[in-house]
């Protein structure tokens, strides 16, 4: 993944950290306990030019984790939902009153597995990990609490990145694809489940834990820590986003994101260790879904860098957007037989082929177990996601049809109900990996690639692609 460098980065690292007066009295050690430590490592360094530096380019940082190897397969991903917002704290409310002190008490506490070394032993670090998670969340539950709950700072929507008006970054998409998954700008389709608001100490912890941290040599306690840890990031993450809800819905909000889970897996969620008691100031209108109404005032707020590619009201054929949407809002257990990724192509819309990624949004009662997901499957919930374009990069199957057959694909799919089903939809629409022109729709899939996104576009990988 190529990191532009330029005369406008430089001048941003100057701003940063060079034209500063910075003092380093002493350069940070290599030692395993310091090194594995940004907030160690990093101590002298300005804590708002360390946070702007993450969000500036934040889709590149997530797509690290998300392409390297600590994403690779159905148990790594699994610690996240199958599609979420995330947005940012903004680095002018991320300053020392609220995080530097707090931080500098708190930094022995926030170590993370890559101190334990790539021979990891299994629980016992894991168990350390967790009680030190435990006393941050307190002292963070603290800290918010005096700095909010006496009136010193609101809680409202400006403590939200806006992207300084102009930086994409600020409003991203996640998308889970079973065993693999995809970060995208924007707010892509429905209204989430759950989302995030991400912080400095957050957004730090996550790259070192998932990136300059992770061993992919490591043995399996290695690995395993590092995926049980990501558990507490996920859900920090979401407490973020509980806070600016009405306090009295903030914790059976988070019950229900976490049905079924145990209480020692809800307890670094929203509750007993991780609380703010201060209402929040964001304005709701009665007491009809805080949560959406929430989620449309983040859309406010970030519209000027809100990336739209994605939106079906940018389809310009009104008929054939209208269909579109009709696909996208099919929902229930039928799209449990519905591959986890697709990609669409429409003959004779618009005069030519146009290409549309349909995503499986699959419902869980929670995702905080390791390896207990088909037990929290709730497929009454499952979800449809329709866009213009490309997301993924393991397509599981590829239709191909033309506008005047949308209507029969959207009733195709929301009438399956077993593996012969999808076999019949799959006759009609799907062009299999055995299709004599299989390869001659593939070549013009990756040229129309090109052409909507030429510095993104890449070869899709058909490992994954079903022959159903």
């Amino acid at each position: 993944m190529p990191y532009a460098l330029s005369p406008a980065r430089m001048d941003k690292y100057r701003r940063w950290f060079l034209g500063r007066d910075v003092h380093v009295g002493e350069l940070p050690s290599y030692a395993v306990e310091v090194a594995s430590n940004p907030f160690e490592s990093f101590r002298e360094l300005p804590l708002d030019g360390r946070y702007r530096f993450l969000p500036d380019e934040v889709q590149f940082f997530i797509m690290n984790f998300i392409k390297g190897p600590v994403c690779r397969g159905q148990m790594a991903v699994d610690v996240i939902e199958d599609q979420f917002w995330v947005v940012f704290v903004d680095p002018e409310a991320n300053a020392e009153a609220i995080q530097g002190d707090m931080l500098s008490r708190q930094a022995e506490q926030l170590t993370l597995p890559a101190e334990q070394g790539s021979d990891s032993g299994l629980l016992g670090p894991w168990r350390k990990m967790a009680r030190q998670q435990r006393s941050f969340l307190q002292t963070k539950s603290q800290v918010l609490s005096k700095s909010f709950g006496n009136g010193q700072a609101k809680l409202d929507l400006s403590l939200v990145w806006d992207g300084d008006g102009r930086n994409r970054n600020a409003a991203l998409t996640i998308f889970r694809h079973f065993d693999s998954a995809s970060v995208v700008q924007g707010f892509v389709g429905a209204a989430p489940k759950t989302a995030w608001v991400i912080d400095y100490p957050l957004f730090e912890r996550i790259f070192y834990l998932l990136v300059a941290g992770y061993d992919v040599y490591g043995n399996v306690g290695h690995q395993l820590n590092s995926r049980l840890y990501m558990d507490f990031m996920r859900m920090e993450g979401e407490f973020n986003f509980l806070v600016f809800l009405p306090q009295a819905l903030r914790e059976s909000t988070a019950l229900y994101w976490y049905l079924g889970a145990t209480g020692e897996a809800r307890e670094h969620g929203y509750g007993k260790n991780a609380y703010l008691n201060a209402e929040s100031a964001v304005p709701y209108r009665g007491s009809s879904d805080p949560q959406r109404q929430l989620y449309e005032q983040l859309r406010q707020r970030l519209k000027p860098v809100l990336d739209a590619r994605f939106d079906l009201a940018a389809v310009p054929d009104a008929r054939l957007r209208a269909e579109l949407q009709a696909l996208a809002g099919v929902k229930g257990a039928s799209l449990s037989w519905l591959p986890e990724m697709s990609v669409l192509r429409i003959d004779g819309a618009s005069g030519g082929p146009s290409y549309f990624t349909l995503l499986r949004n699959t419902a869980h009662a929670n995702v905080a177990h390791l390896a207990r997901e088909q037990s929290e499957l709730l497929p009454e919930e499952n979800t449809l996601t329709v866009v213009p374009g490309f997301i993924g990069a393991y397509p599981n199957a590829m239709y191909r049809l033309s506008a005047a057959e949308l209507p029969a694909l959207r009733e195709a799919v929301a009438g399956l109900a077993s593996e012969a089903d999808y076999r019949k939809l799959a006759d009609r629409f799907a062009m299999r990996r055995t299709d004599p022109q299989a390869w001659t729709a593939s070549d013009a899939l990756h040229e129309a690639y090109v052409t909507w996104a030429p510095l993104e576009a890449g070869v899709f990988d058909y490992n994954r692609l079903q022959n159903r």
